[in-house]
C-alpha cells in the first residue's frame, strides 16, 4: 500500500515537471462548486482572484467526523492539450471528530486515535491535475493528492495522502 501511494506521489510530480509551459495563460473559467469524492468528499468551491491563481474551499466528511480546509492554488496548463492544467498550492484545515471508538482506515486517516469528541488542525499541500471539457460543456474534471499532516485535541498526529476525484460545475 505504501508503495502504491509512493509511486502516485511521484507520477503526479513527473506529470506537473514534465508538462509545464507558460504560466502566462490563463484557467478558462472564474469560479466552480462541485464535489471531491475520495479520502475526504464533500462540497467543494473554487474561485479565479487572478488569472493563474485560485482559492478552493472544502466542506468533507470522512469515516467519524468532518472538516473545513482552504488552499491556495497555482494553475500552470499542460504543454499543447487545450482545457488541461496541472495546480498545486496548500493551506490548511479543522477536522471534527464525533468520538465513535471504531477502527478503519480512510486513505491512510486512522480513525481509531480519535475516541474522543476532538478536534484536529492540520495543514495541507495539493498537487492535481484538471481537464476544462469544451466551451460549450461547462463541467471540469480533476485528480488530485490533498496530503496533510494534523495535530489533535487527543494528543495524536496524523499523516495522510488523501487522494480524491471530483467535478465540477462552472461559472463563466
Amino acid at each position: 500500500m505504501k508503495t502504491r501511494i509512493l509511486l502516485l506521489c511521484c507520477t503526479m510530480q513527473g506529470i506537473i515537471l514534465a508538462c509545464l509551459t507558460s504560466p502566462d495563460l490563463q484557467a478558462q473559467y472564474n469560479s466552480a462548486i462541485g464535489i471531491r469524492i475520495g479520502g475526504t468528499s464533500g462540497v467543494t468551491a473554487k474561485y479565479f482572484y487572478r488569472p493563474t491563481k485560485a482559492v478552493e474551499g472544502i466542506i468533507g466528511t470522512f469515516g467519524n467526523g468532518f472538516s473545513l480546509t482552504g488552499l491556495m492554488e497555482k494553475y500552470s496548463p499542460v504543454y499543447n492539450v487545450s482545457g488541461l492544467y496541472v495546480y498545486y498550492g496548500g493551506g490548511a484545515h479543522v477536522a471534527f471528530y464525533n468520538g465513535k471508538d471504531r477502527y478503519n482506515s480512510y486513505f491512510g486517516r486512522e480513525i481509531d486515535y480519535h475516541r474522543d469528541n476532538g478536534v484536529g488542525f492540520g495543514i495541507n499541500g495539493i498537487v492535481g491535475i484538471e481537464y476544462r471539457l469544451p466551451e460549450d460543456i461547462p463541467i471540469a474534471v480533476s485528480l488530485d493528492l490533498k496530503p496533510f499532516i494534523e495535530m489533535g485535541s487527543g494528543g495524536y498526529v496524523s499523516v495522510a495522502p488523501d487522494p480524491s476525484i471530483g467535478i465540477k460545475f462552472i461559472f463563466r
